[in-house]
């Protein structure tokens, strides 16, 4: 049974397994709001589907599973009304981390194949949950949650998986943005098994002739042989560096310590932070350090909070313009100076923006 939409979404169910597959190549398999709704609507659909044992999410295109969120659409929505108010910017948020919040608890085998690039939005629909969650990298996955670029933070779930990653290697993901692949997916737990490009052929196979019940662990056998091919792990190879100079609890000390330290890794990194928005690095690591002691649900909560103030701030619009609508590369980040970032300006993205009863996730369990 397959069901083409104009969404972009394409599935089908065979063998009691639903597939998912993501249809917007040009676009990297960007998310819009129809194609959220999409998702939330097939998840829950299947969920109470007893015909429907495990799903999959694919794409169509080996250059990736997914890229994030449309910020195109972000950057013109945000800039048409009022310190970036808008109602379709309301609900593409309120819908994603609600659909994150699903995928988080989908009580079937939920199996995200990450082949290409997966960010941003994308690692938000395919970091299912524990017990559920199959995560596949390959040699191709590039990984990454890159908001601090754009002037955004690491949301869909990132103040959750990223402040339990192991050590401060969350934070070091978190607050420099950095691109990885495969084995360092691997090692900071936000993938669960290497499949080589070449096999990936043999793995549609096994799955297509696997009853979806049994496909969880066939996969996990199937993997097994190819873990070593993975690479190595930089988060592994320097992570002794990365425990060192991500423990201070606010940016410039981190910055401070990558600064003293003359090896190609610190210097690279503090290359890398000095480009990105020198606030939204503040809040973060604020992020960070509060969604460390909750739930998935009251992370996702914070983080729709956080979103809102960030649009009424701007600072989004101004890192999208920059990098994606006008291209010049050179974002007027407000402030310009990480030492003009003060704990008030961090705070105001904590207030909250809705009474509790009004909150528009409030209903997460």
């Amino acid at each position: 049974m397959s069901e083409p939409a104009a969404t972009h979404v394409l599935t089908s169910i065979s063998n009691a397994t639903g597939v998912i597959t993501l249809d917007r190549p040009k676009a990297l398999n960007s998310l819009s709001l129809d194609m959220v709704r999409a998702l939330t609507g097939t998840l829950l659909a299947w969920r109470d589907d007893a015909q429907v044992a495990a799903v999959v999410i694919r794409s169509s295109s080996e250059k990736a599973l997914c890229a994030g969120g449309d910020i195109r659409f972000f950057h013109d929505a945000g800039k048409a009304t009022p310190q970036g108010g808008s109602a379709l910017l309301e609900d593409f948020f309120t819908e994603e981390y609600a659909l994150n919040h699903l995928i988080h608890h989908y009580p079937k085998p939920y199996i995200a194949i990450m082949d290409g690039v997966v960010m941003g939005g994308g690692m938000g629909i395919a970091q299912g949950g524990p017990g559920c969650g199959v995560r596949i990298v390959t040699e191709r996955t590039k990984m990454a949650m890159p908001e601090v670029a754009i002037g955004l933070f690491p949301d869909v779930g990132g103040s959750h998986f990223l402040s339990h990653a192991p050590g401060r290697l969350g934070r070091y993901l978190g607050v420099t943005g950095v691109t990885v692949g495969a084995a360092d997916a691997l090692e900071v737990g936000l993938a669960d098994h290497f499949v080589p490009v070449a096999q990936l052929p043999a793995l549609a196979s096994l799955m297509a002739a696997t009853p979806g019940a049994q496909l969880a662990q066939a996969i996990a056998d199937f993997a097994a042989p190819f873990r070593a091919q993975a690479g190595v792990a930089v988060t592994a190879t320097e992570r002794e560096a990365i425990e060192r100079h991500f423990a201070p609890d606010s940016v410039p000390a981190m910055m401070a310590s990558l600064a003293a330290d003359g090896g190609a890794f610190a210097q690279q990194t503090l290359k890398l932070m000095q480009g990105r928005s020198p606030l939204m690095m503040c809040v973060t690591l604020a992020l960070l350090q509060r969604g460390a002691s909750l739930g998935v649900a009251d992370c996702l909560r914070m983080e729709r909070n956080v979103v809102r103030r960030n649009f009424e701030h701007g600072e989004v619009l101004e890192g999208v313009r920059a990098l994606v609508i006008d291209k010049d590369h050179a974002p007027q980040w407000s402030p310009a100076a990480l030492a003009d970032v003060t704990p008030a300006m961090v705070e105001r993205f904590f207030e909250p923006a809705w009474p509790a009863w009004a909150h528009p996730l409030r209903h997460l369990a």
